[in-house]
């Protein structure tokens, strides 16, 4: 049976002491939700501090991206070793936001994803459609295609340690959500591609999220769906009443 996973993608939210203060206060809220992982992704200054607060709970910590090279003249940006060093355990990569405003492209995510698990990393990979390709009818071919790509010489042991976030980009930051059945259909596109390339039990086991404005209010419809396994939460991980509904929901 594949593990459920709801992560918080804080974005660039909180500070150290912030986050300290939100975690402590969450710890509480979820202990005991253990049919879910989850995961807080925070950003770079803030791992450290999330660490040490969540030490002895059910909460993870997560970093929102990693640079494909293990060192070198790269000013600014952190490596996967670096973020394995100080306690990190998963990393959000080829998040819409990054691909809309940075340049990544399905080349630079698929580096950054073998890079990340090399180092032991777990991944969760980002894809979706953006609002033309979805009214003009290619958001299978769009979804497919990026799958693809963003797992190219990923290896069938490595995939264990890869969970997939499907995020409508016309959906992030909007307040739009695709409904539970747009979702779920998008995602069976996702698992079917995962399918094709790695095994019908590959994709059986893999967990594939939504990411996409799930909230407190639409989270449990979400989730009761048969292909969504999950959720990459913005806005509303960064509110801790919030954050515990949909845990509760995923549980």
């Amino acid at each position: 049976m594949r593990k459920t996973v709801i992560a918080g993608n804080w974005k660039m939210n909180m500070t150290p002491s912030a986050t300290k203060a939100f975690i402590t206060e969450l710890v509480p809220m979820v202990k005991g939700m253990d049919k879910c992982d989850i995961v807080l992704c925070v950003p770079y200054v803030d791992i450290a501090t999330a660490v040490e607060a969540a030490k002895g709970s059910n909460i993870h910590v997560g970093a929102e991206n990693v640079h494909f090279a293990p060192s070198g003249a790269y000013t600014g940006e952190i490596s996967a070793d670096m973020l394995k060093e100080i306690g990190t355990e998963y990393v959000v990569i080829g998040h819409s936001e990054r691909r809309q405003y940075f340049g990544e492209t399905d080349e630079t995510v698929n580096l950054r994803t073998k890079a990340a698990l090399a180092a032991g990393l777990k991944v969760i990979l980002c894809l979706g459609e953006v609002k033309e390709q979805r009214l003009s009818g290619i958001t299978d071919e769009v979804v497919a295609m990026q799958t693809k790509l963003d797992l190219a010489g990923v290896s069938a042991e490595e995939l264990k340690n890869v969970i997939i976030a499907y995020e409508p980009v016309w959906a992030i930051g909007t307040g739009l959500t695709a409904t539970p059945e747009q979702a779920d259909e998008t995602c069976g596109v996702i698992r079917k591609t995962v399918a094709a390339l790695y095994g019908d039990k590959a994709a059986q086991d893999i967990t594939i999220q939504y990411g996409g404005s799930m909230n407190d209010g639409n989270a449990k419809e979400l989730l009761a769906k048969e292909n969504v396994d999950g959720g990459l939460i913005g806005g509303a991980s960064l509110k801790t009443e919030k954050f515990t509904v949909i845990v509760k929901a995923a549980n």
